[in-house]
């Protein structure tokens, strides 16, 4: 016996061994999947795409509803410092007409009189602005209760719906 042939009886051998896992292989391959299965597997993924695409859908209003939230916030932050600035520019031009005032005038009794008449404008000012910002702020908490109320209501429907 040759080295040749000892080696395709070793090969012979191991083919005859391995024969049924190399015929269930082929088998499998050419095995067809029934029409009732592939149906399952197909309304399962359609079923998992109309979710993703609602899941979609619903962060989208979430995230929606976010960046109003914020637009708003930011919109008002910037309202109020506008306002504050035109408060600040508006006292120190009062301080200054308040200034010239009491230059001008001629004798104590009339300068008392100017600086009493400047300390009772202050005050209505301040007052006014006291009052206005109050009136601000309570619109401002009732539409962040609304808003809020809202996002928590899509918030709500999209766990919900997820």
């Amino acid at each position: 016996m040759t080295i040749e042939t000892e080696t395709n009886s070793v090969l012979n051998n191991v083919k005859q061994a391995f024969a049924p896992v190399t015929e269930a292989f082929t088998k499998l391959q050419n095995m067809e999947v029934p029409e009732a299965t592939r149906d399952f597997v197909k309304r399962a993924a359609g079923t998992a795409k109309d979710k993703a695409a609602d899941f979609q859908a619903n962060s989208e209003k979430v995230t929606s509803a976010i960046e109003t939230a914020v637009s708003n916030s930011v919109s008002e932050a910037t309202k109020i410092s506008r306002n504050v600035q035109d408060a600040f520019y508006a006292d120190v031009q009062s301080f200054f007409a308040g200034i010239d005032k009491l230059a001008s005038a001629k004798s104590l009794t009339e300068a008392f009189q100017v600086q009493t008449d400047l300390v009772r404008a202050h005050g209505e000012v301040l007052s006014s602005r006291a009052k206005a910002s109050t009136e601000y702020l309570g619109k401002l908490v009732s539409e962040g209760a609304k808003s809020a109320q809202d996002n928590f209501s899509k918030a709500t429907s999209f766990a919900k719906s997820a």
